[in-house]
């Protein structure tokens, strides 16, 4: 962000976010920035308020959400560095609130294409043009966490042909899309899961993943996501033509 940066702490109906938000500019666009993880990462991933997250955005009049993860791959041909902009979502987690709608109010919010196609296709364009190796579609199946996955569960993932395994992406798209935001996923590729081991899928010589391994990658490729984000605002700015904002249409039971 550049100049002045004010904190906002948002109230809402949920309970608190994850930390206070910053609000500032990057070039002539207003953002506003939320570590998912809380200050320092101390919020584990079944443990984030997503919807207190969201409805905190939306309130401060958020429309479109750029959410970096840090994720593994499922599979021998992503590797460590890439980024891969999902295009589906697989969920595997359990008791987490998972909509904004628990009645008496009934929506029914449509995922069959869960992330807005233009931040997409806007997204792999900025990341080709600099030089990222961005893999345009990708399936994440997200896990409840915060374990890694076992052996068994892994090697089931790949032979799925799921891409890319995260803690993070489930409810958070959902909820954005229940609140008519826009919403993209780029997945920074940090580690190879653990059925990708030697030996396995054609993979050899790929090792597990290890804390100390994503930390490294997350941090050699910090400012490689920063300017793809910088020169990504500008490009998505202004009036929505994508159908995200017209996400509750034909979803609520009246």
């Amino acid at each position: 962000m550049e100049g002045a940066i004010e904190q906002v702490s948002v109230q809402t109906p949920f309970g608190p976010p994850s930390e206070s938000i910053a609000i500032g500019r990057m070039g002539d666009v207003r953002v506003a920035f939320l570590p998912r993880h809380g200050a320092h990462h101390r919020i584990p991933p079944h443990a984030i308020n997503y919807r207190a997250n969201l409805w905190a955005m939306a309130q401060l009049g958020v429309t479109r959400v750029i959410a970096p993860t840090a994720a593994g791959s499922l599979q021998p041909h992503i590797k460590p560095g890439d980024f891969v902009v999902c295009d589906q979502f697989v969920d595997r987690t359990y008791a987490r609130e998972q909509t904004f709608y628990d009645g008496p109010r009934v929506v029914h919010i449509s995922t069959a294409e869960p992330y807005c196609p233009d931040l997409r296709t806007h997204s792999i364009a900025v990341g080709r043009e600099l030089g990222i190796t961005v893999h345009e579609r990708g399936t994440v199946v997200v896990i409840q966490g915060p374990r890694f996955s076992t052996r068994a569960e892994s090697q089931w993932f790949s032979q799925q042909g799921w891409e890319v395994i995260n803690m993070t992406q489930y409810p958070e798209a959902a909820l954005a899309r229940e609140l008519e935001m826009c919403y993209v996923n780029i997945a920074l590729i940090t580690d190879y899961d653990a059925g990708l081991v030697e030996g396995v899928d054609g993979a050899p010589g790929i090792r597990p993943v290890s804390v100390s391994e994503v930390v490294r990658v997350l941090h050699d490729n910090n400012e490689r996501v920063r300017r793809l984000i910088e020169r990504l605002l500008p490009r998505v700015h202004g009036a929505r033509a994508c159908p995200c904002s017209r996400a509750l249409e034909h979803a609520i039971i009246s």
